[in-house]
């Protein structure tokens, strides 16, 4: 199998990108930030079935991390990135610097609410900005006919449709199940992070979610159901940013008139911040 081929500049992506744009091929986009794990690869795959030619992306974006956070400590390695994805026969990967996709000057911003509102940005203020604009100057980059994005950040999956309705990018945007080891934890690049002993107390997370379905699915009053979670997830060393049901589609209150419903949950174990989600 041959390796992708690597663009490190906006240019060389799309002129590369042109003739199979011309002769009618259908385009997919994965973005990334690297640190590829089968949960990205499944991605991969999901678009390997959705179009002619694949774009991956690898880029750890700096606008959506805020000074405190770790990006100069995320995780980064490139060769075994393209290794992988050698494998899953792609065609190319995108993989520019900080200064190509931000270069000395760069003013603007790219502003969202909706589903933005709330969860993340109660606690992370600046990162859906900065990640609608990472993704509308990759598909911008790219201009792929269809993008995939995991449901694991199923917020930013949200944000992320509502910004391309909203700005009439022509891109579909696909969002592919959470991919999960066999324990239950959700596959996230932030996993190393875990001590080994983290790492068994970290599977009480998904165990504590099934258990709230169960319970909200018989019909249990959804804030005693929430309150005994958290309780759950502090007694055994979680801290609890939030843990919280939403209407599946807009992110905003459960109504009459919701026709599906997500919880939603970030917690700390140590060091390590976790994310995860459900439909129920």
């Amino acid at each position: 199998m041959a390796a992708p081929d690597v663009y490190r500049t906006i240019g060389d992506l799309r002129a590369a990108l042109k003739p199979a744009r011309m002769a009618g091929e259908r385009i997919a986009m994965v973005p990334t930030m690297g640190a590829l794990h089968d949960g990205h690869l499944s991605l991969v795959e999901r678009a390997r079935d959705e179009a002619d030619r694949v774009v991956v992306s690898i880029f750890v974006n700096p606008t959506q991390f805020a000074p405190h956070e770790d990006f100069d400590a995320y995780p980064r390695n490139e060769d075994r990135d393209l290794e992988q994805l050698k494998a899953l026969s792609v065609e190319a990967a995108f993989i520019p610097s900080v200064r190509e996709m931000y270069p000395h000057g760069f003013a603007t911003g790219v502003t969202v609410g909706g589903p933005s509102e709330g969860l993340e940005s109660a606690f992370r203020p600046h990162f859906f900005d900065g990640v609608a604009l990472v993704v509308t100057k990759l598909l911008l980059a790219a201009m792929p006919d269809v993008a995939i994005f995991g449901e694991k950040d199923y917020q930013q999956l949200c944000v992320v449709r509502r910004m391309v309705r909203d700005l009439n990018v022509p891109t579909e945007i696909i969002g592919a199940p959470t991919v999960r080891e066999s324990d239950g934890l959700a596959m996230s690049s932030r996993n190393v992070y875990l001590s080994p002993d983290e790492r068994k107390t970290a599977t009480s997370l998904p165990a504590t979610l099934r258990e709230v379905i169960e319970r909200l699915e018989r019909g249990d009053d959804a804030h005693d159901v929430l309150s005994q979670a958290r309780r759950t997830l502090e007694d055994v060393g979680f801290k609890v940013d939030y843990l919280e049901l939403r209407d599946g589609e807009t992110l905003g209150p459960v109504t009459e008139d919701t026709q599906s419903r997500r919880i939603l949950v970030a917690v700390w174990l140590g060091r390590t911040r976790l994310i995860d989600n459900m439909a129920v």
